[in-house]
């Protein structure tokens, strides 16, 4: 497992986990009530992420691409931010995918909620 934090050090920065929310197998752009019952659940854990201040900046895209959103996840762990993001029931339940990756960032960044 590669140290990200102590690489980040050596030039004074910080890492986040970038999460890139992507349509997954089941996505479909219906609206029906099941999906829109994901949706809330989806939303809802969002919320319970960001006041447990895993969240340094989330949000959705808005060209309706297959690119969906974003997480930026307050760990430079790989393991934790997958266990964050597979705790998403729009993840458990295959609508979205998350790709992460280990963003490294000056330390002075800030982002809204974290």
């Amino acid at each position: 497992m590669t140290n990200y934090l102590a690489m980040a050090e050596e030039y004074g920065m910080t890492v986040y986990i970038l999460g890139l929310l992507k349509r997954g197998p089941t996505w479909t752009p219906d609206a029906t009530p099941a999906v829109e019952a994901l949706q809330e659940a989806h939303l809802a854990n969002i919320n319970r992420m960001h006041a447990a201040g895993w969240l340094a900046a989330v949000g959705p895209l808005l060209d309706d691409g297959d690119l969906r959103g974003i997480y930026l996840f307050n760990t430079a762990s790989l393991e934790q931010a997958e266990e964050w993001a597979n705790s998403d029931p729009a993840i458990r339940a295959g609508r979205l995918v998350c790709e992460l990756h280990p963003w490294m960032t000056d330390k002075i960044s800030s982002f809204p909620g974290s």
